[in-house]
């Protein structure tokens, strides 16, 4: 496990934030990314995102600290970063796609670096500006979500050796696939529900008669 969070293995997630062409391009044909890493950038935004729920100044937030669960927007965030993750893999395996699933995973988890790096200051700087300086605020989470975007988009790209088009087509099916996936899993939960009933009723009926 320490080769997969070694100090190398951290500089170059880094890396892809400056340089994420060549980067994405080597963690695919050269295996220089680590999906623990890229697990674990993602579940750091999630809480950074929470914690900008919560202590982001009332200048820019009206959201009561009271209402946000960091722990069931953590399972919220993972669920999301794995169904796209599936999704995707799904979609690419069916148009050509080079990356494996891995690949995706670790694009993904790397280009939640720039959400991670314009929460934190974001949410310090919301604690001193006035009512009439929320641009700055918002320039912040703009610049960082834009590039965490970008970089997203690279990754895919590069780990599938697309073309830019092909990327974006790929990325509406992929939304498809999520919502078919979940739509499945909805079906099948009912599903369960329904059965667990079912025999729950008859071991009640069984218990009265008894």
């Amino acid at each position: 496990m320490g080769n997969f969070f070694s100090k190398d293995k951290w500089k170059y997630a880094f890396y892809t934030v400056s340089h994420p062409v060549d980067a994405y391009y080597e963690i695919r044909h050269r295996n220089r990314g680590s999906v623990p890493i890229a697990v674990f950038l993602v579940m750091l935004f999630s809480f950074c995102f929470s914690m900008n729920r919560m202590m982001a100044s009332f200048v820019v937030n009206d959201i009561d600290p009271r209402s946000v669960d960091s722990f069931t927007e953590l399972g919220g965030v993972l669920l999301l970063y794995f169904l796209f993750c599936v999704g995707n893999w799904s979609i690419t395996c069916l148009m050509g796609g080079e990356g494996r699933l891995k690949d995706i995973a670790i694009a993904i988890g790397y280009a939640a670096i720039p959400l991670i790096l314009s929460f934190v200051p974001a949410t310090l700087i919301s604690q001193v500006i006035a009512a009439d300086e929320e641009t700055f605020y918002g320039l912040i989470l703009f610049i960082g979500i834009t590039w965490a975007v970008i970089m997203a988009l690279i990754g895919i790209m590069q780990v599938h050796n697309y073309t830019l088009g092909k990327t974006l087509l790929t990325l509406v099916l992929t939304f498809v696939a999520v919502l078919i996936i979940i739509f499945i899993g909805l079906l099948i939960a009912d599903l369960i529900n329904q059965v667990y009933g079912f025999f729950y009723s008859i071991y009640t009926e069984l218990i009265f008669r008894t």
